[in-house]
């Protein structure tokens, strides 16, 4: 699902802390230095209760968009930086992660509101591992996931956690799940509501405080980019800046090499001497 572009008021100020071109968000505000490299993401997946034509569901996603962009745009939602998370906390702001558990226990935001907008299919039908599989040869492999649905208790959740006057931060990794979210509070009558544009992954190190003390970026990785260190965060905090997480990042990368090696050579060999005991 593609996330369109939306204008926003002009910042006095260009963003030092360059993001994919990809990422769901709008315009980005004011950053401190931190200087990232562009990193291309998935696009995001919504699931849903109809299966539509291609050009419908186009059509039909095209359309939320534009409403989940418009919460934004006509101010009632506040546009912020992940630069912003801490002050506003302090100033009695309360962070609501809608981030799914296997992304929350990798990075956990210190004082915040877990409740998960997604989570993994507890499903154990054909239908579920054919759309765990597409979703692991789709990219899954490499930068981890899985194949989500939406939570069903998710407004119940909230309501039971957050006072209906609370101003809630809402955030995710990538930025699009949050900003659905926003739409989801303002229907249960929360009206202070902030989302931090583009996510996460956007924050540097120091702008949001975690409970085991990590790079929040880190709820976003996985797979076997995050086996190899090949990751934007981890080369980021490799002391010696070296390429492909150096030395023990490449021996990773040729040994998962001659581990699937060995794994269709012991395929080959299996299916050889079943065939030659049969005969």
């Amino acid at each position: 699902m593609q996330l369109h572009q939306v204008a926003l008021q002009p910042l006095n100020a260009a963003p030092t802390c360059l993001r994919a071109a990809s990422r769901p968000s709008l315009p980005a505000r004011t950053r401190p230095a931190c200087r990232h490299s562009s990193v291309a993401s998935l696009k995001q997946k919504v699931v849903g209760r109809r299966v539509l034509p291609p050009s419908c569901a186009a059509v039909d996603g095209q359309k939320q968009m534009q409403a989940w962009n418009s919460q934004v745009t006509e101010g009632r939602v506040r546009n912020i930086a992940a630069n912003e998370v801490k002050a506003m906390q302090a100033d009695g702001w309360t962070v609501l992660d809608v981030r799914p558990p296997y992304e929350t226990s990798k990075a956990p935001i210190s004082n915040a509101i877990h409740v998960p907008l997604f989570i993994e299919d507890p499903d154990n039908s054909l239908a579920t591992y054919i759309k765990k599989a597409t979703d692991f040869g789709m990219g899954g492999w490499w930068l981890g996931g899985t194949h989500n649905i939406p939570n069903a208790n998710f407004s119940a959740e909230v309501k039971a956690k957050l006072p209906s006057d609370a101003r809630v931060i809402v955030v995710c990794q990538k930025g699009l799940r949050s900003l659905a979210a926003c739409e989801t509070l303002a229907r249960l009558g929360y009206n202070h509501v902030a989302w931090v544009n583009g996510g996460l992954d956007t924050a540097c190190k120091a702008d949001i405080d975690t409970e085991n003390g990590v790079d929040i970026r880190y709820g976003g990785i996985g797979g076997l980019s995050e086996v190899l260190g090949w990751t934007e965060v981890q080369r980021e905090e490799n002391p010696d800046g070296q390429v492909a997480g150096g030395l023990l990042g490449i021996i990773k990368f040729f040994a998962v090499i001659l581990g699937i090696d060995l794994l269709v050579f012991a395929y080959e060999q299996i299916t050889y001497l079943t065939s030659q005991g049969g005969q």
